[in-house]
C-alpha cells in the first residue's frame, strides 16, 4: 500500500524487516524442538540462537541470484552464524516458513482492526444514544418517506458494527494456525509432535492437514471479511456524504481549520474522508475477488497464490485499518445540523405523514382501497400545485365527516413515529 494511506502501527506489521523476523523465529524454533529430539547437537544450537541474525541487503543480495527468497534469507543468516548452519531449515519446505509467518502477521494484523472496529462500535453506541430524539426525514428510494430519528441511523450501523466484529473474531480464528509438516505436508522429514511445539511456541494451532501449503479458504475467508467491512464503512461514509450534498446539508465531515477544499473554488467543503473510505473500498473488495481465485492450486501447489498474495494480504489489512481511522476522525467530529433537518422534514408540506392520516381514515371506517385514492390524490395535489396537505385535507367532506380537527392534527406529530424506537435501542443495549 502507498505510504499515503499506511499508518505506523499496520505498517510495522508488514515491512520485510518485520516478515524476516518471523521467519527466524519459526526457524529458530523449529531448531528449538530439533535439538529436544537430539537431531541438533545442544553446542550447535547455543551457537544458532548467539549468533542467528538476518541482514536485509544481503537477503536482497543472495536473492538477485538464487531468485529464491527463502533460499536468500537462509544464506543471510547462515553468513552470520557459520557451520551450525547446516542445522536450519532441517526437514522443512519454504512455506512451512512462510505460510507459517503469514498467518502470524494476519493474526496480529486482525487484532489491529477489531481494536479500532470497537472503538468505533462504542462512539456509534454514543451518537445512537445521542440523537434518540433527534428528529429527521427517512428517505426510501432516495424521497421522502416518513419521519425517523438520527439516532436509528447510528443504530443501524452500530449493529452492523458488532456483526463485523464477530466476524473479525472468526477470521482471525481461522488464521491462526500454521504448519511444519514438510515439501508435500506429509511429516516424511518431521514430526506433528514437532509441528505442534513450533505453531504452540509461536501461539498457533497445528492445521489438521496441509499441502505443502495452508489451504486457501482461510484467506480467502480473512480477505472477504475485510471486504464485508470495509463495505459497512463505505456504506457509512456513503449515508454522510448524501447527506452533506447542498440540497440536503443535515450532516457534514469535519473540515479543519486552514483546510482546502477545492483548488480553484474557495467555497468549497468536500467530504473528501468519506470519499476516500469509499474509494478504498473498491479495492478491499477487489483483492478479496483475487482471495477467492486463489483458493484453487494445482495437486499438492502450485505458486499461483503467491505473487497476488504479496499485494493483497497486506494491502487489504493495511486500507481497512486506514479506513477505520478516517471513520473515526469523521465520527468524532461530524457535524448535525438539526435545524436544516426540521427545515427538510417540513419541506414537503406534511406529505411524509401520509399513511398515518391513511390508517386514521381506515380506522374511522373508511375502506383501505378508498382511504388510499383520497389521501394520494391531496397529497398529488400538495406537492403539484405547492399546496398544503393538511389544508387540503381539512377541506374535504369526507375527511371531516369521519374525523375531528384534533384527530387529524395528531396525524402530523413527528413524535408519533419515535414511539417505539426505545425497543429497538434497548435491545441492542443502548441507553
Amino acid at each position: 500500500m502507498i505510504r499515503r494511506y499506511t499508518l505506523p502501527e499496520m505498517g510495522a506489521i508488514w515491512t520485510d524487516e518485520a516478515r524476516y523476523g518471523r521467519w527466524l523465529a519459526i526457524e529458530l524454533e523449529a531448531c528449538r524442538a530439533h535439538a529436544r529430539t537430539g537431531a541438533i547437537p545442544r553446542k550447535d544450537l547455543a551457537v544458532i540462537l548467539r549468533k542467528a541474525r538476518f541482514n536485509v541487503a544481503r537477503i536482497d543480495f543472495h536473492e538477485k541470484k538464487l531468485q529464491h527468497d527463502v533460499l536468500a534469507f537462509l544464506a543471510s543468516v547462515g553468513e552470520k552464524v557459520g557451520p551450525s548452519a547446516r542445522f536450519i531449515h532441517m526437514g522443512m519446505t519454504s512455506y512451512d516458513v512462510v505460510d507459517t509467518a503469514l498467518s502470524i502477521a494476519m493474526r496480529d494484523s486482525a487484532g489491529l482492526i477489531m481494536r479500532e472496529t470497537g472503538r468505533m462500535s462504542a462512539l456509534l453506541r454514543r451518537l445512537a444514544s445521542r440523537h434518540k430524539r433527534t428528529v429527521m426525514v427517512g428517505r426510501t428510494h432516495g424521497v421522502h418517506a416518513e419521519p425517523y430519528a438520527l439516532g436509528l441511523k447510528f443504530a443501524i450501523h452500530f449493529s452492523e458494527s458488532l456483526r463485523n466484529l464477530e466476524r473479525l473474531e472468526h477470521a482471525r480464528e481461522i488464521v491462526s494456525y500454521g504448519k511444519i509438516s514438510g515439501a508435500v505436508g506429509n511429516y516424511a522429514h518431521l514430526s506433528p509432535d514437532l509441528e505442534a511445539r513450533v505453531l504452540g511456541r509461536l501461539g498457533l494451532r497445528a492445521a489438521p492437514v496441509s499441502t505443502q501449503v495452508l489451504q486457501r479458504d482461510r484467506h480467502a475467508e480473512y480477505l472477504c471479511t475485510l471486504a464485508i467491512l470495509a463495505g459497512s464503512l463505505e456504506k457509512l461514509a456513503t449515508e454522510i456524504r448524501n447527506l452533506q450534498r447542498t440540497e440536503i446539508m443535515e450532516m457534514e465531515e469535519p473540515f479543519a481549520r486552514g483546510q482546502r477544499g477545492s483548488s480553484a473554488m474557495p467555497h468549497k467543503r468536500n467530504p473528501v474522508m468519506c470519499e476516500r473510505i469509499c474509494g478504498l473500498a473498491r479495492v478491499v473488495r477487489g483483492y478479496a475477488a483475487a482471495g477467492l481465485e486463489n483458493m484453487v492450486l494445482w495437486h499438492e501447489r502450485d505458486l499461483t497464490n503467491s505473487s497476488a498474495e504479496r499485494v493483497i494480504i497486506p494491502d487489504a489489512t493495511v486500507a481497512v485499518y486506514y479506513m477505520l481511522h478516517l471513520a473515526l476522525r469523521v465520527l468524532s467530529g461530524l457535524r448535525v445540523n438539526r435545524d436544516r433537518m426540521k427545515e427538510n422534514l417540513e419541506r414537503s408540506g406534511g406529505l411524509v405523514y401520509s399513511q398515518r392520516v391513511m390508517l386514521a381514515l381506515i380506522k374511522a371506517g373508511m375502506t383501505r382501497e378508498r382511504a388510499y385514492k383520497l389521501v394520494q390524490r391531496h397529497a398529488m395535489a400538495a406537492f403539484n400545485h405547492g399546496k398544503s396537505f393538511r389544508a387540503l385535507l381539512g377541506s374535504d367532506p369526507e375527511v371531516k365527516r369521519r374525523m375531528a380537527p384534533k384527530a387529524l392534527d395528531a396525524c402530523f406529530d413527528p413524535q408519533y413515529y419515535l414511539r417505539n424506537a426505545g425497543r429497538i435501542y434497548r435491545r441492542l443495549g443502548i441507553r
